[in-house]
């Protein structure tokens, strides 16, 4: 039937309708037919997720089925009888803030949080890793309300305190018997935690600390947990001592009694409604003279005696300011995992539906042509794909230096966390975008979840860091690692930058696509960008030091190498961790696509950041070539994208209709159910 035909029909049906209640008459209409239908699975999925989720997969499917059964987590039924969980957004802030509470409660009553605290060991670390990527995935609020509680209230204390502090305190923070939050972000003080203005002096005749709020911009602000739940916070100040300022340390402090009256001397306001995350009350604190025991100092950097003497082994402010930061890399560790757990959403509910909609015919009369099909729709969709798998397997290689940590690999840890978080989250906000624009009108649905998740995860790159300056840290850190090694003419041996101990790569001047795809041309260029980008900063701190300039004003003025470098550095490690990955998967089918993912990861690296050709290590043929070869990895990643993000093991539930029936979701039938 022609196309002239078919609406002739079409339109014949509905003027000779005889009422608006009467049956719908079958047409030539759009269907809706599955891609498992078509598409074809080439390797293994079980065993390309073991490779994503890395670790506890039998306990994050735990997790998922717990949400699924619950009323809690707010089950809804589409058209086609599907039964999707997602918050509902639409709850005033005070609703969701209850839900967030109840939720964690039914978690806790099934034994989600045991051992959190208590128990020890790389096993059980990531176990409280993989629960809270199941959270996120599940709702933002939930894994931050969880994060505030367990890794900066609980980690504060299992980090920064002594044996006197877990015993008093992490058992009953682990059964919620209190509530913590985490106080260290001020209104005037944010990324830059050496100024907050909170003071806490020593009373050594009482043997209490007395902690003040003495200006409005040094009241606690976006306290996770103040506004509403929270019993109990660490309160992050400067100690004055004998009238000499010993610089931030961190104090337990009650803010609310059991029955969540707020304790004399503290006032607490809420801090409002938020482009989202508001299932977590987020609030502002001011001190009054507020007095704590002596005991209630966090102890294990630093300590203050009966008699109010200063004891620290640290004797240099800056290296004890150090101490103090390096345990809190676990909140960027979380945050960076969970990002990419949200681009995996956003991407798998994008493909399904651009593997079941059609737009357009490109032959007259012809069937109209799935999105996927369409090299630009490619384009937009599978470089973020396997950007996603690569960022995936650089959060696992964060998570495990991580919990396999040790004084020596603290450095590095603070980097490569830092680093990450920055660049995985960026990613996930440009993801969630892309995916929805996308998806079209139904990308702004909120039952379909991407609009509603861009809202809630943009705060990942202001929260724990702002990304800007995290990168800035990642630059200073490899500038500092540069100056050591010139200064005492010895090899690099950290971070990563060992590939500067070798001759300088030469990038081939004709690119072919054999090259293109090895391993070798790859990591050449990437380490190219990165050693000679570290080398035009050095070069350019010292000349501004000539000039004059102090050393930390030159690294400002220098920022738009910094920038570039910190980019460097961590497109470089991503692509290790990838190399690393493959290396230990055997030959075959599933080999065979890991190949194809990293070449487009890394060539999208390539065509996307301007450095490659502004400082010449491309030249324009090159660029061409390696624009050309993106195209090429898109038409061959094509056919495996169902399978692909398959293997991510998010659960359909946890999708959204558009990643299904989208059809049956939206017909008249499901209008009635509701």
């Amino acid at each position: 039937m022609d196309r002239v035909t078919w609406r002739t029909q079409v339109l014949a049906n509905h003027l000779h309708r005889s009422s608006a209640s009467s049956a719908l008459t079958a047409n030539p209409c759009v269907g809706f037919s599955p891609p498992e239908l078509t598409e074809r699975f080439e390797f293994e999925t079980k065993e390309m997720r073991k490779l994503l989720d890395h670790h506890n997969l039998e306990e994050r499917d735990w997790l998922f089925g717990l949400m699924r059964q619950s009323k809690l987590f707010n089950p809804k039924e589409a058209g086609d009888g599907r039964v999707f969980v997602s918050p509902d957004y639409n709850q005033s802030m005070e609703q969701q803030r209850e839900m967030t509470m109840k939720r964690i409660a039914y978690l806790l009553d099934r034994g989600v949080f045991r051992g959190w605290l208590t128990e020890k060991g790389v096993e059980a670390e990531l176990r409280k890793f993989a629960f809270q990527e199941v959270a996120a995935i599940y709702d933002h609020s939930l894994s931050v309300k969880i994060g505030v509680h367990f890794f900066l209230w609980g980690g504060a204390i299992l980090f920064f305190g002594t044996k006197r502090h877990h015993d008093k305190w992490l058992r009953d923070t682990e059964n919620y018997a209190i509530k913590g939050c985490f106080a260290m972000s001020e209104l005037g003080h944010g990324s830059n935690v050496r100024g907050i203005e909170t003071v806490t002096t020593y009373d050594s005749k009482t043997g209490e600390f007395v902690i003040n709020t003495p200006c409005e911009s040094a009241q606690k602000y976006w306290i996770g947990g103040a506004a509403n739940h929270a019993t109990h916070t660490i309160v992050f100040s400067q100690l004055i001592i004998s009238g000499t300022n010993q610089g931030v340390h961190a104090f337990i402090a009650q803010i609310r009694d059991g029955n969540g009256n707020i304790c004399p001397n503290i006032r607490i306001a809420d801090c409002g409604h938020k482009i989202g995350l508001n299932g977590v009350d987020n609030g502002r604190i001011w001190f009054d003279n507020v007095r704590i025991p002596r005991e209630n100092l966090l102890n294990s950097v630093a300590d203050v005696s009966t008699e109010g003497q200063y004891l620290s082994a640290i004797k240099n402010p800056d290296q004890r300011f150090a101490a103090f930061m390096a345990p809190l890399t676990s909140g960027r560790v979380t945050i960076a995992t969970s990002a990419i757990y949200t681009a995996k959403i956003s991407l798998a509910i994008a493909i399904r539906y651009s593997l079941t909609r059609r737009a357009f015919s490109v032959t007259p009369n012809g069937p109209e042509v799935l999105l996927l099909d369409y090299p630009s729709h490619q384009h937009r969709l599978l470089p973020l794909l396997a950007k996603t798998y690569a960022m995936t397997f650089a959060a696992n290689h964060l998570k495990m230096i991580y919990v396999r940590r040790t004084p020596e690999s603290s450095k590095t840890i603070h980097v490569v966390s830092s680093a990450f978080k920055a660049t995985l989250t960026w990613h996930n906000m440009r993801t969630l975008q892309e995916c929805r624009e996308a998806c079209g009108g139904q990308g702004l649905k909120t039952e379909n979840r991407i609009g509603n998740l861009k809202g809630e995860f943009d705060v990942q790159s202001t929260f724990e860091g702002d990304n800007n300056v995290l990168m800035q840290q990642v630059s200073k850190a490899l500038l500092a690692e540069f100056i050591t090694a010139q200064k005492r003419s010895k090899p690099f041996k950290a971070l990563g930058l060992e590939h500067m101990n070798k001759p300088c790569p030469v990038i081939p001047s004709h690119l072919t696509s054999s090259t293109l795809q090895s391993i070798e041309f790859q990591m050449d260029a990437f380490c190219l960008r990165e050693r000679d980008l570290l080398n035009r900063f050095a070069v350019e701190v010292s000349q501004r030091q000539k000039q004059g300039e102090s050393k930390e004003y030159s690294v400002l003025l220098s920022y738009q190498l910094a920038e570039d470098l910190g980019r460097a550095f961590s497109d470089r490690t991503i692509l290790q961790t990838f190399i690393d990955v493959e290396a230990t998967v055997p030959a075959g089918s599933l080999k065979n696509v890991l190949a194809t993912l990293r070449t487009l990861y890394a060539l999208i690296c390539l065509e996307e950041d301007a450095a490659f050709l502004r400082y010449g290590y491309l030249s324009t043929d090159n660029v061409a070539a390696v624009r050309k070869e993106v195209s090429s990895l898109c038409r061959e990643l094509r056919p495996h994208a169902l399978a692909l993000v398959s293997s991510f093991g998010i659960p359909d539930a946890f999708l959204g209709p558009i990643a299904f029936n989208w059809i049956e979701s939206n017909s008249w039938s499901s209008v009635q159910q509701h």
